[in-house]
This record gives C-alpha cells, structure tokens and sequence, in this order.
C-alpha cells in the first residue's frame, strides 16, 4: 500500500492527498491546524518550526515511500517561513529516506524570451524568487551528495475545483462570468497565458515521487497550450450556454495604489512580467516520459465551473 506524507492542506495538498487515498495509499496530512481529508492520518505540526515542529515531521514520516512539499506560505512571507520549512524537509528526507517530491513554481526562472523549459538557469533577481531557486539548489546538492533523493514538479498558474481565492480563474473571474456581468481583471486580456490544472499538479507530483527516473531533475506539469483571459471567458461562457463575457483591465496605478493597503497585491509588481507578455510553460519533457498528457481544456473547464 505504501505510506505517503503530505505536508499542508491546501488547494495542491488536498487533491493530492485524495487521489492517494483513492489508490489506497496510507496517507498522513501534516498541516499547522491538524486539518485533512477524511481516510487521511491528521497530525498537527508547524515544519517551520525549527526544533519541535521539525522532529515531528521526522517523526511521522519514518517509514514513508514519499514526503510531499506543498505547504505555501503568502507570498509576502517566503523570506522569513521558507527557509526553515525547507531546512525541515531535508531534514525528515535525509532521516528516513523518504523521496522528497517538492511542489515548486516557475518564479525562480525569472522573465525570458520563449517558452519555459526545466534547462533554464533559475536567474531571477527577485529576492523572494531566489529563495526558492535556492531550496532546489540545496535539495538537489544533498540529493546528489547521496544524503537524499529529491525532484521537484513546476506548474503555471493554477485553476480547476477548490482553486484557493488567489487564483486568478476563480470566485474573482467565474462570479460575474456566470451572473453575466464585466470581468474585472487585473491583467490584460488577450496576453496568451499557460494554465495548470489541480488535479493534474496532483497527478504529476504522484508520477514523480514514485517513478526514480524523475528523481534528481526538476520538471513542469503537463498544462494545455495557453489561452488568454478572453479566451477562457469565451469558452466557458460557451459551457454555461452563455453570450461571451465582457473584460475590463484595471489601470495599473490603481493596482500599485491598492498595494499600499493589502500586502498581496502589493507583491503583484514581482510577477506582472508573467502577464505583460506571452506566457508559455513547456512541459514536454514530463509529458514524453512519463507518457502523461494534461487534462482536455474543456473538460477541465467544466470541472471547474461544476466545483
């Protein structure tokens, strides 16, 4: 059966730890709260706690096939809460032996000309993006200094059920699409755009802690080609039986002027570059050997507006 570990519970962790579940692994949910899925073990633990909540997550996963990274800290706080979560999991990896599967991001790639690819230097200059393009960097020294065995999976921005209300193609987007009113968006609309589909992160995250020829490398979610907002509007609006949607984009300087009152969208200025221009995630690699294909956009569309 096999006991995996999933740390944090939110919109990756909880289709993750479902889909383990589903396959009739033995599956412990770690998160702050002692929060789960049912079927699920629940332990309450905060990895970034360097000494009690880090002999805990070595603790429960001794004896795990796989320990999976999906806690996500906001945004603002990656300087201070990922490296000692990080240092947590080397940890509990390098204890029990348990594959490391990280749930990573493209942040640290930085803005490029063409499609993103796993071969791409890890060059932004953000600081917050440097502090994941250094967690792969220490995870993948000690993997191949024999001490762990470690991959990380990357995707593009997420959609699909149980989207958290930062995705940009949930309640902010599908509210007013199906009450038929304007889409206020915060980025343009006809900008091509990868999308990655939850329940393929999920998929992904499982291929690649089991199979060891993903173990050592990083790869990227198997994601539709890109569609702009207007696009997905369109054909979702085309689901529900519905006339296509209207979109406004915000104007930038009121975008920067709501920065000063909410931190999140105060962090927005790091990531415009990924909307400002053509977006477009390869994930050839992952797709070709592991012969796993994204789910059809329009099914995928689908399952989101029915969630």
């Amino acid at each position: 059966m096999g006991k995996h570990v999933v740390v944090g519970s939110g919109q990756v962790g909880t289709h993750l730890a479902g889909k383990l579940l589903t396959q009739g692994r033995q599956v412990t949910v770690v998160t702050r709260s002692g929060s789960g899925p049912d079927g699920a073990v629940k332990v309450a633990a905060d990895v970034a706690d360097p000494v009690i909540g880090r002999a805990r997550l070595i603790e429960v996963t001794r004896g795990a096939d796989v320990l999976y990274n999906c806690v996500n800290p906001r945004y603002h706080r990656w300087l201070t809460d990922w490296p000692p979560m990080a240092a947590s999991f080397l940890a509990a990896a390098e204890s029990t032996g348990a594959v490391l599967t990280i749930l990573g991001n493209l942040y640290p790639y930085g803005p490029v000309d063409g499609p993103l690819t796993e071969d791409l230097p890890l060059a932004s200059t953000s600081p917050k993006a440097q502090v994941r393009a250094k967690m792969w960097a220490d995870a993948l020294a000690a993997h191949e200094a024999g001490r762990i065995r470690v991959t990380e999976v990357r995707g593009s921005d997420y959609f699909g059920p149980g989207a958290s209300d930062q995705s940009y193609l949930g309640d902010r987007f599908l509210v007013p699409l199906r009450a038929g009113k304007t889409i206020q968006l915060l980025w343009p609309a006809d900008m091509p755009h990868t999308w990655t589909y939850l329940p393929d992160v999920a998929d992904a995250l499982i291929v690649a802690g089991a199979d060891e020829r993903a173990w050592g490398r990083p790869w990227h979610v198997p994601s539709a080609e890109p569609l702009t907002f207007r696009q997905l509007g369109a054909r979702m609006a085309a689901l529900l039986d519905r006339p296509a949607p209207k979109l406004a984009q915000l104007p930038w300087p009121l975008v920067r002027a709501l920065g000063l009152f909410s931190p999140m969208v105060g962090e927005l200025k790091h990531v415009r570059y990924q909307f400002t221009a053509p977006y477009v995630l390869d994930s050839t690699a992952f797709q070709r050997t592991f012969g796993v294909a994204p789910t059809p956009i329009d099914l995928a569309l689908k399952a989101t507006l029915d969630g």
